[in-house]
């Protein structure tokens, strides 16, 4: 292993010890059912919103933002966008009253606003679906990192990350990962900000311009491992030596490309000259000049794609269950809402930063493009622009400690939230263990992340917004804010909108999807799976409104009426 490699594995094995150790932290204090699912609700802005932004900026936010920037250019800046402004949806609609109905869990609230036991098991069912998707990404984010910065097989890492996990959270519960996610939150932005100034500062002095009319080049000859079918395309003739099948014809030499697209068979080899310009994805823009302007790309759709992220990702947010779960831990609604807008401001300065990182990835890691493993962007970039030394060596490995902090903080918060929804909704009777629901929630996503292909964060995380963005959101927003809601209603709601994303999500990651407008709303669903769900609670709801619980006004009241007022009361 190579001094690199080295740094960087004893960089990820102290966050490990680390964060075991603070969350050994709230083992003294975790002795009860309200410290392990909800901190006993004291925990204060300041701390529950460095938390929340530790958990919420996963190895998607830390890996796969700059890798988005790298590939799509100004198009993809609508993901941190749509990301942020989840929060501002949150602040606004539902961060103080979702505190207020004194639930622990999203199936809880629901039993809070509806007297449904029947509505409660589907939103069991979808908490356990959401948060397994987006366990899946975090894990092998964790297999990427390892891989990419010290050769070692991917398993380890995803093994490694599920087994600290575990621990974290057997060990002391909520109130023993808020410690962990909030030291997590600041080394993962200080693991971001430090190469990025560093690498800036050659960027500025470099000669080399972003807004060439041509593709970018090869610094180095590259050799590039095809693993799944692609298409390539280019904007320039390119000479390369191929070992497999392009263009559905086997070669073994020298080829000369055209300008065009390629296609490009699974388990070819590319080998490019130093110099020889670029391929892109099909779809993402060929050229500097077209990646700095919007629009530009010629994917099918493209617009209708980008309202669909916006969607997913301003609706989703307030659907995802480890990011609920923290504003049950607050005090009263007040701190709920202070929380929300200091978290507003942590991962929008985290994302600034990350956005900051793609661009400067597409000078001195422009080689990942043609391989499809953008997502190691930030993982590259101070040993591309800095070289072989010690100054690399280190920001590399304060790079790899961020890295090991977004999968262990979005992990422990998810492991948390889906533990709480076992024990309170899955397990009985001698099985219903706080520490046995946490092992469980663990095991199915780290046997899928060992074996499935490693997924593009890109893809994934998108997807398990759309999810949630279809299923817990129009819950929440239509529980919170209309008192016309039936049980009925929410169930086909919840049903419709669960079931069509849920199904385009699989399809999206494990089947080839068709060409034109019915592969995009797959690929992108929640541009039609909301309205669909909204649609169906509301018209559901009309139908059958000889069934609104009859204490609706005084449920309604104790949701919206200050806490000082004395109408509130835990749900235990």
């Amino acid at each position: 292993m190579s001094t690199s490699g080295i740094v960087a594995l004893v960089a990820i094995a102290l966050v490990a010890v680390a964060s075991a150790f603070i969350g050994s932290l709230g083992v003294r204090v975790a002795r009860s059912t309200s410290d392990f699912l909800v901190a006993s609700r004291t925990v204060g802005p300041v701390a529950n919103a460095s938390a929340i932004s530790g958990e919420y900026l996963s190895a998607a936010s830390f890996l796969g933002v700059a890798g988005m920037i790298l590939r799509d250019g100004a198009d993809a800046l609508w993901f941190p966008i749509a990301f942020t402004t989840g929060y501002l949806a949150l602040v606004l609609f539902v961060a103080a009253p979702l505190r207020r109905s004194g639930a622990y869990t999203v199936p809880d609230f629901a039993v809070a606003r509806l007297n449904s036991d029947g509505l409660r098991r589907m939103c069991t069912v979808f908490v356990l679906v959401i948060g397994w998707l987006y366990l899946l990404p975090q894990l092998q984010g964790a297999g990427l990192a390892l891989t990419t910065l010290t050769a070692l097989p991917a398993w380890s890492g995803i093994a490694g990350a599920g087994l600290v996990v575990v621990l974290t959270v057997v060990g002391g519960g909520m109130r023993s990962i808020t410690f962990v996610q909030a030291f997590q939150f600041w080394l993962k932005l200080t693991a971001l900000l430090v190469p990025a100034v560093f690498v800036l500062g050659l960027f500025l002095s470099d000669s080399r311009s972003l807004e060439r009319d041509t593709a970018p080049d090869f610094r180095d000859a590259t050799t590039v491992d095809v693993r799944t079918d692609a298409v390539l395309q280019t904007s320039e003739t390119v000479n390369l030596v191929v070992d497999g099948t392009v263009d559905r014809v086997r070669v073994d030499g020298s080829v000369t490309w055209a300008p065009g697209r390629h296609e490009v068979a699974a388990g070819t080899q590319l080998k490019f000259p130093a110099g020889s310009p670029v391929p892109t994805v099909a779809g993402a823009p060929t050229t500097d000049r077209e990646w700095l302007q919007p629009g530009t790309g010629d994917a099918d759709y493209q617009m209708l794609a980008i309202y669909s992220v916006l969607i997913a990702g301003a609706l989703g947010t307030m659907g995802l269950p480890h990011v609920l779960v923290r504003f049950y831990t607050n005090p009263d609604g007040r701190a709920a809402r202070r929380t929300t807008v200091a978290v507003l401001a942590m991962i929008g300065g985290f994302y600034i930063v990350a956005v900051l990182v793609g661009v400067l990835a597409r000078l001195y890691t422009p080689g990942l493009l043609a391989t499809s493993e953008t997502d190691a962007a930030v993982l590259l970039v101070p040993s591309a622009a800095l070289g072989d030394g010690w100054t690399a060596w280190l920001l590399g490995g304060l790079v790899a400690a961020g890295t090991a902090a977004a999968f262990l903080s979005t992990s422990s918060g998810l492991v948390v939230s889906l533990a709480g929804v076992l024990y309170t909704d899955v397990l009985r009777g001698r099985w219903k263990d706080l520490r046995l629901a946490a092992v469980l929630s663990a095991v199915l996503p780290i046997a899928m992340a060992l074996s499935v292909v490693r997924l593009d964060l890109g893809l994934t995380v998108p997807l398990v917004f759309a999810v949630a963005a279809s299923t817990f959101c129009p819950l929440l927003v239509l529980g919170i804010w209309w008192r016309g809601l039936t049980a009925r209603g929410a169930a086909a709601g919840v049903l419709v909108g669960g079931v069509l994303s849920t199904v385009a999500a699989l399809l999206s990651l494990f089947a080839r999807l068709p060409e034109g407008l019915l592969g995009l709303l797959i690929h992108r669903p929640a541009i039609a799976t909301v309205p669909a769900a909204f649609l169906t609670m509301v018209v559901v709801s009309r139908m059958s409104k000889g069934e609104i619980p009859a204490d609706v006004d005084d449920v309604l009241l104790r949701l919206h009426a200050p806490e000082r007022l004395g109408l509130n009361h835990d749900r235990v």
